[in-house]
């Protein structure tokens, strides 16, 4: 089971810069550091910005950021390619007949633009989007909607996760976990997850089969 944004795609800086350029037209500096603690919660309104202002003491309405956001520049994100590995890894995936899907804090329409223009759609047996469950990451319900879909027991499955957030969420549905930490990511804790590497080229079929129970 794939994350997508920083898993599949770099989609993360593009939004993470604009943001950060969006709260700086109203006098506050986001850091990094600070943006990783909300990457992989659900763009809703109980999701990353009344976290990420609340942890930061920030008082901005919501829809003045919306508005300074709007103006950012950040059509370069539809030009990014798949991350390191990821082509590969998939391509390993099918020769094994092992079926995947996508277990996404975005909605499906995001997914199907992105996946679409890379050519990797049909890669995938579903697109469990954060906008198909009653709840976001890290609720475990778009690990266990994908799971449902794929016919795949939970304990003989793998998540791929780049956030903190992934990881507790794929946890909690009971799935093996596999953390490629981004950029942005790399300042959270992904120790909860079974293995942490730098790129998904690092992984094959044969590591993701011995994170889970033989049969």
């Amino acid at each position: 089971m794939f994350d997508f944004d920083g898993l599949i795609v770099d989609t993360e800086m593009p939004i993470f810069l604009a943001a950060a350029a969006a709260f700086r037209e109203h006098g506050h500096e986001v850091a990094a550091e600070h943006w990783s603690a909300i990457v992989g919660l659900p763009d809703s309104q109980e999701g990353w910005y009344p976290t990420l202002v609340e942890r930061l003491g920030i008082d901005l309405d919501r829809a003045l950021f919306d508005q300074a956001y709007a103006r950012q520049d950040r059509s370069w994100r539809d030009q990014q390619p798949a991350l390191p590995g990821v082509i590969e890894l998939l391509d390993e995936l099918r020769a094994a007949g092992i079926g995947c899907g996508v277990a996404s804090g975005s909605p499906v329409a995001w997914l199907e633009k992105h996946l679409g223009r890379l050519g990797l759609l049909d890669r995938f047996a579903t697109l469990a989007g954060v906008d198909r469950v009653a709840r976001g990451k890290p609720a475990p319900d778009v690990y266990l909607l994908a799971c449902q879909e794929l016919g795949a027991a939970p304990a003989r499955s793998v998540a791929l996760e780049d956030s903190a957030h992934g990881v507790e969420a794929a946890r909690a549905a009971g799935l093996a976990v596999v953390a490629v930490p981004t950029a942005l990511t790399q300042y959270t804790d992904l120790t909860a997850a079974d293995r942490v590497v730098p790129s998904l080229s690092k992984v094959t079929v044969a590591d993701l089969a011995g994170l889970v129970p033989p049969r």
